[in-house]
């Protein structure tokens, strides 16, 4: 579900000639996609404000490099993917320091039936979730997952794959695999 979220090219103008109401005008415009990207992606909020941040700082910096390839949503969506896979990258580094020597991953957990979509999505580790959310929600082509996560096409896949098995083991629908 690939939104074209379109501002007019005017603003995209202004905005690279350094016209604060116009980078204002484009943060308005894209704060809650972005958001909402990075707060499913991640597992707090605070995360995903800090995400927010990063991503438009970052927009400010890099806005006189966009070249009006494709829509600008496109541009701003994957400085977002990025800077999200960065966090989570950051917190499984600082995850795994002291446990060297443990498994990684959740233990697998049998929720029942009951449990929404919603809430067996947060039971995925972080990597499978970001995998499950830019593919099936955001369109990301496995290509793209792999580039982005600066790993194969191979490893994207196989994180989706055990992402929907486990997932359709935690809402009931069949044996759950480790995600």
């Amino acid at each position: 579900m690939t939104v074209a979220l379109a501002v007019p090219d005017v603003l995209v103008a202004r905005a690279q000639a350094g016209d604060e109401a116009a980078l204002e005008a484009l943060y308005r415009a894209f704060e809650t996609p972005v958001y909402n990207l990075a707060r499913r992606m991640l597992r707090n909020a605070e995360d995903a404000e800090d995400v927010l941040q990063e991503t438009f700082l970052e927009v400010v910096k890099s806005i006189r490099d966009y070249r009006g390839e494709g829509y600008l949503w496109g541009w701003i969506r994957r400085i977002a993917a990025t800077k999200a896979l960065m966090r989570i990258r950051r917190e499984q580094l600082r995850a795994a320091e002291p446990l060297l020597d443990e498994p990684a991953g959740r233990p697998t957990i049998h929720i029942g039936a009951n449990l929404d979509l919603e809430r067996a999505f947060e039971h995925l580790t972080d990597t499978s979730r970001a995998v499950v959310w830019l593919h099936d929600v955001e369109g990301y082509t496995h290509e793209e997952i792999g580039e982005l996560m600066g790993k194969s096409v191979s490893f994207s896949k196989s994180q989706l794959a055990r992402a929907h098995a486990r997932l359709r083991g935690l809402l009931g629908e069949g044996e759950g695999a480790q995600a």
